[in-house]
């Protein structure tokens, strides 16, 4: 990845595929406000280790991530820990939308874009296939429960120049995504921004991918 360069933008309903070194922190911006942006990513050395919402759940006790939480894999590595986070709102409960999911859920006809088709795109290059994406850090999306368990997708909680930062504990290959999903994004669909800082937080980001 070149050194130095400048944040770069992924278009609305777009995606990106870059590498993290271990130590290098992936900072992710929402421009706008209220966009959300789904990541996954997996072990550049084995893709067999991939992030994991489950392990990362349990082992935090708490469906809602933020400063300080860890992101492990399925093999229980770590993988990502948050060092910055200027909402404190993110899911890892829902997997990244996809063509079916438009419609069986909004009765969608014809082709939409989606999370599932960006990551496809972005991680091709790794040689990851579509069956390896699972359940997405979402990250800026704004899920709750209520007390009889009642899910609600609301307004995302980030405003314009709101971010999210986390160390790569491991060689990563990741996938990040402009959510594509309308209902998920208060009806508007926006760019997001992403950088790669080295340790001494200099700048060193990949090359975005629609």
């Amino acid at each position: 990845m070149p050194s130095h360069a400048s944040t770069a933008r992924i278009p609305r309903q777009g995606g990106a595929g870059f590498g993290l070194r271990r130590g290098q922190v992936l900072r992710v911006t929402d421009p706008q406000g209220e966009q959300v942006a789904d990541l996954f990513a997996f072990a550049a050395t084995d893709p067999r280790c991939y992030l994991s919402s489950g392990r990362s759940l349990d082992y935090a006790a708490k469906l809602y991530l933020t400063t300080g939480d860890t992101l492990y894999a399925n093999d229980s590595r770590k993988m990502f820990t948050i060092v910055a986070d200027t909402v404190g709102r993110h899911d890892f409960t829902l997997t990244p939308c996809s063509q079916r999911m438009f419609e069986i859920l909004y009765r969608h006809q014809g082709h939409h874009p989606s999370c599932h088709e960006n990551l496809c795109i972005a991680l091709a290059r790794f040689g990851i296939e579509p069956h390896q994406i699972h359940t997405t850090f979402n990250i800026f999306m704004n899920v709750w429960f209520d007390a009889a368990g009642k899910m609600t997708v609301d307004v995302p909680a980030s405003k314009a120049g709101d971010y999210i930062e986390l160390r790569a504990e491991m060689d990563l290959w990741c996938g990040l995504t402009a959510c594509s999903a309308e209902g998920s994004n208060n009806g508007t669909l926006k760019p997001i921004d992403y950088a790669v800082l080295d340790a001494g937080g200099e700048e060193a980001t990949g090359r975005s991918r629609r």
